[in-house]
């Protein structure tokens, strides 16, 4: 991945893939190098604020809202009563924002490593934080693979690894013995997701092999959702849900009465999403 701002343009070149994606900034807001990452933040024409980690999107203020709203909603409705959650990485917090919707939510803990993700996220995306003050939210900021190593066993219903890009510090997010960590610590009814990058471009390089990564630790099943992602390579997206026990079935009535509002999850959404590309298949 490399970056041009040139003429008021940041384009975000995927050479693996020959391709890239642009925005129109306005003007740079922020910029730092954090003890972990270079992190900027731009305010765009069309897509609100952006937030670049490494020379590679994060979130826009335009679009967001899908990626969060698929790696929290469907493995919270996938789990039977899901009250204890675990977010590893998400420092912008908007998956913990969506995960506090739930009412049945006792306690979400995020865990990220760099809090100036957090903190930046809380100037120029506030809408992102507004839970972040919830009785229930618990902000920790420590390693997430060192965490989950020592979380007691069974303590844990659902884990979302809303992690950045297999490289640098997340490299081990991605990784069966990281996954076995993820295992022990959920209990009976166990659900995990992942963020699993593009089905388009990283299908055989990530998806195949976080499958397996997540079978040979012990989860029972896996499938993976695709999603639209605008700003991310390719447009599509997609999270790897896994539990210990079949994945592919959701509380559908519950997700059809939601009593909180989303802009793009739906029990339609949830369910058209299990049905895998032909692709997958091969």
């Amino acid at each position: 991945m490399i970056k041009d701002t040139d003429n008021n343009w940041f384009t975000e070149i995927h050479s693996q893939a020959g391709s890239a994606f642009s925005l129109q900034v306005r003007e740079k807001l922020h910029d730092e190098q954090s003890a972990y990452q270079h992190i900027e933040i731009y305010a765009t024409t069309h897509f609100g604020n952006l937030m670049v980690i490494d020379g590679c999107y994060m979130l826009t203020g335009l679009d967001n809202f899908l990626y969060h709203e698929m790696m929290c909603h469907p493995a919270l409705f996938t789990h039977p009563d899901p009250k204890r959650v675990v977010i590893i990485g998400g420092g912008d917090c908007g998956t913990l924002r969506e995960v506090l919707k739930h009412p049945g939510v006792e306690h979400a803990l995020q865990v990220d490593i760099d809090e100036r993700v957090t903190r930046l996220a809380e100037t120029y995306f506030p809408e992102l934080c507004e839970s972040n003050d919830d009785p229930r939210a618990e902000l920790y900021f420590g390693d997430g693979i060192e965490w989950m190593k020592q979380a007691p066993a069974g303590s844990v219903d659902v884990i979302i690894v809303d992690s950045t890009d297999p490289v640098g510090p997340a490299e081990g997010l991605f990784t069966e013995t990281f996954f076995r960590s993820c295992h022990s610590a959920l209990g009976a009814d166990g659900v995990i997701v992942q963020q699993s990058e593009s089905p388009l471009f990283h299908y055989d390089s990530i998806i195949k092999p976080m499958h397996k990564a997540m079978r040979d630790a012990g989860f029972s099943d896996c499938v993976t959702l695709p999603f639209p992602q605008p700003c991310y390579p390719s447009g599509w997206w997609s999270a790897t849900l896994a539990g210990k026990r079949p994945v592919q079935e959701f509380r559908t009535a519950a997700a059809q009465s939601k009593t909180f509002t989303t802009r793009y999850y739906n029990a339609g959404i949830h369910a058209g999403a299990l049905a895998a590309p032909e692709f997958f298949n091969s």
